[in-house]
């Protein structure tokens, strides 16, 4: 955090002045060290920070200088944080999903392409069928196999992307999910029981869907066209 809590060092707990947590540049000033007690600096920091930034250069490239520009930051910067708090504590919280939701859902009257109506689609199609999914999967192996976060997570990307985006989403996300969880529980001598956070690849879906949805859903439609 920047403002509350101020952010600290996780050796000594000393706090972080402003101008020591700027992105990349403090840490390279720095010398990827804590001004305070020299302790190394994780690279995961500035591997973060310079993820987002590229995500913020991609979509001020790929909408200009509009309104949209200015909502895909605050929505690529949300999902990195999910991303990265689900991969460490397999937990994405509601003071993020929740008001992502209704933010979304406000945004779309300033977007031109997504309509309120697409928005609000968009959540209860996401939300919903990946409840219905999880549903059947507890039904099914009796046992829970997707938390509620997941799905309210969906339901914030249906908010900000529309409906249509809600099944691209889910497939972009389950393939990559296979091609990586399939692997880690053969390693795991067959666990089915390993606990693979799903939040990273909704993310990962949603931004390739942000950039090239459209190419992907002609692509698709014109692959059962043929």
């Amino acid at each position: 955090s920047i403002v509350s809590p101020p952010s600290s060092c996780p050796n000594c707990g000393h706090q972080i002045r402003w101008y020591q947590n700027i992105p990349i540049l403090s840490y390279l000033f720095l010398g990827g060290k804590c001004a305070s007690c020299r302790e190394k600096i994780s690279l995961r920091y500035p591997a973060i920070e310079t993820l987002t930034g590229f995500l913020f250069v991609a979509v001020l490239y790929y909408f200009g200088f509009s309104a949209a520009t200015l909502i895909y930051w605050m929505f690529v910067a949300a999902l990195v944080t999910i991303t990265f708090i689900d991969l460490d504590h397999q937990i994405i919280p509601d003071v993020i999903s929740l008001p992502g939701i209704v933010i979304g859902f406000v945004c779309s009257f300033f977007i031109p392409w997504l309509s309120w109506s697409d928005s609000i689609l968009g959540i209860v199609v996401g939300g919903g069928s990946l409840w219905l999914i999880a549903w059947l999967y507890e039904k099914l192996a009796k046992r829970e196999g997707m938390g509620g976060g997941d799905i309210k997570l969906l339901g914030m990307l249906g908010a900000f992307l529309g409906w249509q985006a809600v099944f691209p989403v889910v497939f972009i996300s389950s393939l990559i999910g296979s091609l990586i969880g399939v692997p880690l529980m053969l390693m795991q001598k067959g666990d089915t029981k390993l606990a693979i956070p799903f939040g990273p690849f909704l993310a990962f879906a949603a931004t390739v869907y942000l950039f090239w949805g459209r190419e992907l859903v002609h692509w698709y439609l014109n692959l059962l066209g043929n």
